[in-house]
C-alpha cells in the first residue's frame, strides 16, 4: 500500500513510500482511508517547529475518515463496512484528562493517517452517520473536538452567552458554529475584512479587525455594552493574552488553545486576579467529546466549513496552502 512518511524537516522531507498492508490484531480495526484533514500541528511537525520532536520516519496527520475493512478478535465497536473517524488520543475515551493514561497521539509520535490503509485500536473509532460527507467527517477529530472541549465539556456554555473567537482557523470556526448551536452570541476577530464578512455569514453577530484595532480587547468590551464576553478561544499565545483579559467579563473564561502569535511574551498574574478570570489549557478532547460533536452536527443543518479539497497525493501542496493562511475552514485530502 502507498503511504507518505516524514524523513526530514521541510516540505522536501515528505516522501511517498510503499508499506506492507497491515493486519488487525486483537481489538484492532483495519481502515481503508477515504479522506484526511490538515491541522496546523501537522505543518509544525513537518517543518520541525513543533514543541515536541518525533522520531523519523513518521506517517503524518491525525484526522481522517475511512471504511472498516476487517476487525480483529474481540472488536465490538465496529463492523466491516462501517465508516469511521479516529479519535486523536488512543485511550482517552471519557472523563478527566490524564496524559499518562491517554495514550499516544496520531500523527506524532504514533504513525498517522496519510496512508491508504491503517490499523487502529477500536478505542479510537467513532462511527460516522450518513448525514456527514467524507470531507466534513474528516475535519472533525482534532480542531472540532478541541472547540467542543473548550466551550461545552469544560466551559459549560449556555444560551445567551457571548463568545469571542480569535481568527478564522479550524478551531475558531468550529467554536463559532458550536456557540451558535448552543444559542450563544459570537464576536469574531481577524486581520482580514473578507474573512470577517464570511464569519458574519456563519452567524457572528459582530467582528473586530485586530490589525486596525490593536487594543481590540477594549473594542470587544464596547461591542458588549461594557460587560465583556463570557468565553474567549485564545489561539494567539502570550502576545494576545493581555487583550483577551481585557475582553472578558469579570469571572469570564479564557480557553488557551494555541500560540499562533508566538510563545514569547509576558502574562501579568495580577491582571488574571483583577478580572477573576478562569484560565484553562485545552488539549484535544476525548472520544466521548468527539462522539457528542458528531451527533450535534448530524442532528442539525450546520455543517463543518471545508475550504478546499486536494488529492491526497498532493499533501505537500495542501500543507503549503495551509502555511499561506489563505484558507477559510478546513483543508481536506481526498483518497
Amino acid at each position: 500500500m502507498k503511504a507518505f512518511e516524514i524523513h526530514g524537516h521541510g516540505f522536501g522531507g515528505l516522501k511517498p513510500v510503499q508499506r506492507p498492508s497491515p493486519r488487525p490484531g486483537p481489538r484492532e480495526v483495519l481502515v481503508r482511508m477515504r479522506a484526511m484533514a490538515l491541522n496546523y500541528r501537522d505543518l509544525e511537525i513537518l517543518l520541525g517547529h513543533y514543541h515536541t520532536p518525533f522520531a523519523h520516519p513518521l506517517v503524518p496527520l491525525s484526522d481522517g475518515v475511512g471504511e472498516v475493512l476487517a476487525v480483529g478478535e474481540g472488536v465490538t465497536r465496529a463492523r466491516p463496512g462501517d465508516r469511521v473517524i479516529l479519535s486523536f488520543w488512543e485511550r482517552w475515551t471519557d472523563g478527566a484528562f490524564h496524559p499518562a493514561d491517554a495514550g499516544t497521539q496520531l500523527g506524532g509520535p504514533q504513525d498517522g493517517v496519510l496512508a491508504e490503509e491503517l490499523v487502529a485500536s477500536e478505542d479510537r473509532i467513532v462511527v460516522v452517520p450518513e448525514a456527514l460527507t467524507d470531507a466534513q467527517a474528516a475535519s472533525l477529530p482534532c480542531a472540532g473536538t478541541t472547540a467542543w472541549h473548550a466551550l461545552v465539556s469544560a466551559g459549560g456554555i449556555r444560551p445567551g452567552d457571548t463568545v469571542l473567537v480569535q481568527g478564522t482557523g479550524g478551531v475558531s470556526l468550529f467554536a463559532l458554529q458550536i456557540a451558535r448551536m448552543s444559542g450563544a452570541r459570537v464576536i469574531a476577530s481577524s486581520s482580514s475584512d473578507g474573512k470577517l464578512e464570511r464569519a458574519r455569514g456563519l452567524g457572528a453577530c459582530a467582528t473586530v479587525n485586530y490589525r486596525r484595532n490593536p487594543a481590540w480587547g477594549e473594542e470587544v468590551r464596547r461591542l458588549t455594552g461594557g460587560r465583556g464576553v463570557d468565553h474567549v478561544l485564545e489561539v494567539g499565545g502570550p502576545g494576545s493574552f493581555a487583550q483577551s483579559l481585557q475582553a472578558i467579563r469579570p469571572g469570564g473564561q479564557i480557553n488557551v488553545i494555541g500560540y499562533l502569535g508566538g510563545t514569547e511574551g509576558l502574562v501579568n498574574p495580577l491582571d488574571i486576579f483583577r478580572r477573576q478570570a478562569t484560565v484553562r489549557g485545552i488539549p484535544v478532547g476525548s472520544r466521548r467529546m468527539l462522539e457528542d460533536l458528531v451527533a450535534a452536527y448530524a442532528a442539525g443543518p450546520i455543517r463543518p466549513v471545508v475550504d478546499r479539497v486536494f488529492p491526497w497525493t498532493g499533501a505537500a501542496e495542501a500543507l503549503r496552502y495551509l502555511q499561506s493562511g489563505a484558507h477559510f475552514g478546513k483543508i481536506v485530502l481526498a483518497v
